[in-house]
């Protein structure tokens, strides 16, 4: 059985609070970067992994797609089948852990499979998970379709490393920084002081984890929240945003 992830907790004190970070207010600009970047149409099929409240998958579903999310927060997938019943948009939430992403939607592929802002990749666990977030790319890998994309964001080694705060801990063996942060409730009142571990990743690692599940990389950008560009990758922007396919020709790993 796969133990709770550090996330849930953050999650349920945070509720719809989440959504105030400043982090989330680019939503619209990325979403419509990658329907660009991608050639998305209306009626494309698409996993949002990590989904937290939806509002990537919302986003995409107000462009006529059809969407769906699946997070570890159980109070998050509430929020967004809210959302989504409430504007009536083709998107679905479901709780599911990305490491078991076949488990959860069994025999089914999209034309779009993605993670953003860490969501389902790269805050899978601590250093002592290992490989888990290859399991991730590799269970979110064989959910693509054939001629289908995956789209990752992650940390940037580099970055962290060039700004490394006083109050991180950046564990050079595994790539894991840890850091002590505040969260607030949903009210806005309440405030908690919480531990993060957040995986990070050099192009070449996002690469081989990408091409090891059977997908060729297409693209390797450097992006900031709300920022996302065709941009060759830097030492001085926080992500990189990888964007693989799936040969339309072979079968999946």
């Amino acid at each position: 059985m796969t133990k709770p992830h550090f996330f849930e907790g953050l999650a349920e004190f945070m509720g719809p609070a989440y959504l105030r970070y400043s982090f989330t207010k680019g939503t619209v600009q990325e979403v419509e970067f990658l329907s660009k970047a991608l050639g998305l149409l209306a009626g494309s099929t698409v996993l949002d992994v990590g989904c937290g409240p939806g509002r990537h998958a919302l986003e995409f579903a107000r462009r006529g797609m059809r969407v769906t999310g699946v997070d570890i927060s159980a109070p998050f997938v509430v929020l967004g089948n809210e959302a989504a019943r409430a504007e009536e948009l083709a998107a679905t939430f479901l709780q599911g852990d990305a490491r078991q992403l076949t488990s959860v939607l069994p025999g089914v592929s999209f034309d779009l499979v993605l993670s953003l802002c860490q969501g389902g990749f790269g805050l899978v666990g601590r250093s002592e998970d290992g490989c888990a977030d290859a399991t991730v790319i590799d269970q979110m890998a064989a959910l693509v379709a054939p001629g289908g994309c995956l789209v990752v964001s992650a940390f940037s080694a580099y970055f962290q490393l060039r700004h490394l705060e006083e109050t991180d801990s950046f564990d050079a063996a595994t790539g894991v920084n840890h850091e002590r942060t505040e969260i607030r409730s949903a009210d806005g009142q309440g405030r908690k002081e919480v531990d993060l571990w957040t995986t990070c990743f050099t192009p070449l690692e996002l690469r081989l984890l990408t091409e090891r599940a059977g997908l060729t990389v297409e693209h390797l950008w450097s992006v900031t929240p709300g920022d996302y560009a065709d941009r060759e990758p830097t030492v001085d922007h926080p992500e990189f945003l990888l964007v693989a396919r799936r040969s339309t020709t072979t079968e999946g790993p």
